[in-house]
């Protein structure tokens, strides 16, 4: 049984009537979603019920594996693993982060604090918004695609940088189950232990002979932790390439670069150019979602370093700087105000009208994204987008 079929079940007690009546919630998908106009219990299959994903950053000692012995092989092996590479506690990282973002001349806080508990609740549900076409659009790509995508690999590790729940990387194991029986192993790579246990036992119930190697670790720093002597299938799905600067960008490519052999690929996520208003429209939902989540920085913040902030004085703002080619993400203070930061002893001053930059979301011309790839020593070998060139999936190469 594929993933897509036990998602089916799922989705027969949990879908609801606002997912097939046309409801206020999800009667305007067709005006702003180009993957050919799925409606909102077509889109429900490719976004089944999933682990949350980023509440519960790990804190076991750096390199150590862990096993677990109720996944076996029938020769008693163990088809999960789990190793942890991060360096650093996450209290460590936060403080260190937003003590120095707080202290410049444009405030800012890190988007990867969006994600407690709460924020990926609140991303899950922006990801089924009519407003936000960049979840559905993929998946609905990567449905298309996946059996031409999987053909080629004969098998080895499909990696998965940031890998969250299941949605994605689902479409490419059912097309690899689909063909045959090729021997693959998942690794997936993220900053949550508990995250990436639930969704590998979830993955090795659904796939007989599937192994999963988890690898606790930021990959913007670690990605040396992935194993290099099988072959492999990278992918960085959604626009989260879209999340780093220039620089930032070439230099996380130049890395996955760095990895790869003669016959290793790289799936990337792109959101592409397009039209302000839909952009613009994708940060500003009707329903006051994506400011939640965008707010919900500062609930983070409270909690883990003691801080006075008041969600409800910050504004949030989103719009795209053509001249950057990026929506940024921003809190504008309501007021001028003084906030006490407890665990760090520190007092943050806000005129009326400053902000704090939350988050980019860089988009991208072919044309762009193609001398990206070249500055990283990556070639592209194949595009798949939606009709409308809204998202693509590219399929990129070392370029030795």
């Amino acid at each position: 049984m594929t993933y897509s079929d036990w998602a089916r079940e799922d989705l027969q007690v949990e879908r609801t009537a606002d997912c097939s009546s046309g409801s206020p919630s999800y009667g305007r998908r067709s005006r702003l979603n180009p993957a050919a106009g799925l409606l909102c219990s077509q889109v429900s299959q490719f976004l089944p019920v999933a682990p949350n994903g980023r509440n519960d950053p790990a804190h076991s000692d750096s390199g150590e594996p862990a096993t677990y012995p109720e996944m076996q092989t029938g020769g008693g092996e163990s088809r999960l693993e789990i190793r942890n590479y991060l360096t650093s506690s996450y209290a460590e990282e936060i403080a260190r982060d937003v003590r120095l973002g707080l202290s410049g001349g444009q405030k800012r806080i890190p988007s990867k604090y969006f994600y407690d508990e709460r924020g990926s609740r609140l991303f899950e549900e922006i990801c089924m918004l009519p407003e936000y076409y960049p979840t559905r659009t993929e998946m609905a790509i990567l449905q298309e695609y996946a059996g031409a995508i999987m053909e080629p690999f004969a098998g080895g590790d499909l990696v998965e940088m940031g890998s969250g729940a299941n949605w994605k990387i689902c479409r490419l194991l059912d097309a690899a189950w689909q063909a045959d029986s090729r021997v693959i192993r998942y690794v997936p790579v993220d900053v949550s232990e508990a995250a990436l246990r639930t969704a590998a036992v979830d993955l090795l119930r659904r796939y007989d002979g599937l192994s999963v190697l988890g690898i606790v670790a930021d990959f913007t720093r670690d990605l040396g932790s992935i194993p290099d002597n099988t072959s492999k299938i990278v992918s960085l799905f959604g626009g989260t390439l879209g999340n780093f600067t220039g620089p930032e960008a070439e230099s996380l490519l130049g890395m996955v670069a760095g990895l790869m052999h003669p016959g290793d690929r790289f799936l990337l996520g792109l959101d592409m150019l397009k039209e302000r208003a839909v952009l613009e429209a994708a940060y500003n939902d009707s329903r006051g979602v994506t400011a939640a989540f965008n707010r919900n920085i500062l609930h983070v913040v409270n909690r883990e370093l003691n801080a006075g902030f008041d969600p409800l004085l910050f504004d949030h703002v989103a719009f795209f700087n053509e001249d950057a080619e990026q929506i940024e993400m921003h809190l504008a203070a309501k007021q001028a105000m003084t906030v006490d930061i407890g665990l760090l002893d520190m007092a943050v001053e806000f005129r009326e009208g400053e902000t704090i930059h939350t988050e980019i979301s860089r988009k991208f011309s072919r044309e762009s994204a193609m001398r990206l790839f070249e500055r990283a020593g990556l070639a592209a070998e194949r595009w798949f987008t939606d009709d409308a060139g809204w998202f693509s999936l590219v399929e990129l190469a070392r370029n030795d």
